[in-house]
């Protein structure tokens, strides 16, 4: 059985939060005096690429420092969001993925996010499956996805005592962008359509695998 690497996306993939992140930072940047301008999806971006993105609509020079500091603020804002948050599930299927993908002997899971890690933890927290991902790549690893993703994959092979070119790493992800970085990382991209893009959508930029979700018939086996 080849090493495998498996890196789990959060919102839209393992969970939907009821908008609790973009709330967060919209306060977060309101509180600052920063003017919240055009909106745009956050499908797929890392938290400092949405950080940046509103500062630069604000008129804004952006320097690394504030970005930072953004993020610094945001935290204990998401963590009221994500706890009253009404909305708030864990997609179908998803457990059990988990569950098996424990299991499963030379398979190490972990997480490929946008978000910054102490973020991705809260998020986690609230539906009880934070402590069962013990690595992976974040947004505060880089702003740019595919080297975050590059980030969790290198940590899953040193779990697995192999090298990452040896190993098959997949990436679960709901957006056209999970699949870009899977791609650009030469790794397998298994997309799920229970974000905000359908699966035509998805299967127009060509993953390795699409469902509806993994609890679609074949999906599971599929991943795994």
């Amino acid at each position: 059985m080849k090493p495998t690497v498996l890196l789990f996306d959060i919102d839209g993939t393992l969970i939907t939060t009821g908008g609790a992140g973009t709330r967060a930072i919209h306060r977060t940047l309101e509180a600052a005096g920063v003017a919240i301008g055009e909106s745009f999806s956050f499908a797929g971006m890392t938290d400092r690429a949405i950080v940046r993105r509103h500062l630069e609509q604000a008129g804004m020079q952006v320097e690394e420092a504030t970005i930072d500091k953004v993020l610094e603020r945001y935290i204990p804002l998401l963590e009221d969001e994500v706890k009253n948050a009404e909305r708030y599930f864990m997609h179908e299927g998803m457990l059990e993925a988990i569950t098996r993908g424990e299991q499963r002997e030379a398979t190490a899971l972990g997480l490929g996010t946008g978000n910054i890690e102490i973020g991705a933890r809260i998020k986690l927290a609230r539906v009880g499956i934070a402590d069962r991902f013990s690595f992976g790549g974040f947004g505060c690893d880089s702003e740019d996805r595919s080297e975050l993703l590059l980030a969790g994959a290198e940590r899953g092979a040193a779990i697995l005592d192999t090298p990452r070119t040896r190993c098959r790493v997949v990436v679960i992800g709901d957006t056209p962008r999970d699949i870009a970085a899977a791609k650009a990382i030469g790794a397998d991209s298994f997309a799920v359509a229970t974000g905000s893009y359908n699966l035509e959508q998805l299967l127009g930029h060509r993953p390795t695998l699409a469902f509806s979700s993994l609890a679609a018939p074949g999906a599971l086996n599929a991943l795994l």
